[in-house]
């Protein structure tokens, strides 16, 4: 089925919900295509392609499923091999309540904290956004950055200096969630990686660059966010997000 199904996966470069079904699709060995889409810009294609403006959504044969907690169980049904559902009931809603506080309080948080500090350098913000795009498209997205970013800012909840503060805040809660919930197995459900771990380790991705994977960012990394790095660098959940990518974070399956 997967290697007759036309599966295309549209989405971000280095953005944690992205990455979240980037690694289920990976994890299951499933064949796909990337639309690598630009922040702003895709705004137009993702209205027109799922009814709303957010990134990841993957189309099997033109069928659309649309964010990674519902690209995780439409996956699920259609490739259970390599599963990510933990095998039990209470084990199942336990990653789903995992899910869910990532996804929805956590994630949205620590994503404005990132995008803030990144867009201190503009010039290395696009870089990594049009990365994998041709010169014309760099410089094009490099030269109406300035008209993108407000659109960039409001899609993201950046309302000023005091919504970055609460995304970092944010991400010192989830990293000590994980130290706090993570089980004698390695793992935050049981003794087996499930989504749960996935979730985590995608939205926390950023504090461990993980090196070799699609969320290692272009060096050198700017002065502003190297320091927003340096923040992070102890806490002992990172090395908990680069074991599991180590271990766990298959080589891409996308078609190129």
């Amino acid at each position: 089925m997967a290697e007759k199904e036309n599966i295309e996966l549209y989405q971000f470069n280095f953005s944690t919900f992205n990455e979240k079904a980037r690694w289920a699709l990976d994890y299951k060995h499933v064949p796909h295509r990337k639309i690598t889409l630009l922040p702003g810009p895709h705004m137009r294609t993702m209205k027109k392609l799922s009814g709303q403006t957010k990134t990841p959504a993957i189309s099997f044969d033109g069928n659309i499923v649309a964010g990674s907690a519902a690209i995780f169980e439409e996956l699920e049904k259609r490739f259970p091999e390599y599963p990510l559902y933990p095998s039990s009931t209470e084990g199942h809603q336990a990653a789903l309540a995992i899910q869910t506080r990532f996804d929805e309080d956590f994630g949205p948080r620590i994503r404005r904290a990132i995008i803030g500090t990144l867009m201190e350098d503009a010039d290395y913000f696009c870089k990594m956004f049009t990365s994998g795009k041709s010169f014309p498209v760099r410089a094009l997205y490099r030269a109406t950055f300035p008209l993108a970013k407000g659109l960039i800012r409001k899609g993201n909840g950046i309302t000023g200096q005091e919504a970055i503060e609460d995304g970092n805040a944010a991400l010192k809660e989830a990293l000590d969630f994980v130290a706090e919930n993570t089980q004698p197995s390695g793992f935050l459900i049981g003794d087996r990686f499930s989504f749960a771990d996935v979730t985590a380790a995608a939205h926390l991705a950023p504090v461990a660059d993980p090196p070799g994977s699609t969320m290692e960012r272009p060096k050198p990394l700017p002065k502003s966010f190297s320091a927003w790095l340096d923040r992070w660098s102890d806490h002992p959940t990172r090395k908990w997000i680069l074991g599991l990518y180590d271990k766990h974070r298959p080589e891409t399956s996308e078609i190129r």
